[in-house]
């Protein structure tokens, strides 16, 4: 004979999956979020260091 449906247990089992799911995707989302921004933070001390030394000097032309 078969044991009868324990439809709590099925339930809580799906909500610890469900659950689950969430955490990895909210831990993923983060690390993604932390890698874009050390990304930003390094471009941006890169670019203050570039606009420094790429000042355009005017051309000196011959006056026209």
């Amino acid at each position: 004979m078969a044991f009868k449906p324990n439809y709590g247990q099925e339930r809580a089992a799906r909500n610890r999956a469900k659950e689950e799911r969430k955490r990895e995707k909210l831990q993923k989302r983060q690390q993604e979020s932390e890698r874009r921004k050390a990304g930003q933070a390094a471009a941006s001390g890169l670019a203050g260091a570039d606009a420094a030394t790429d000042i355009p000097v005017p051309d000196e032309g011959d006056g026209k």
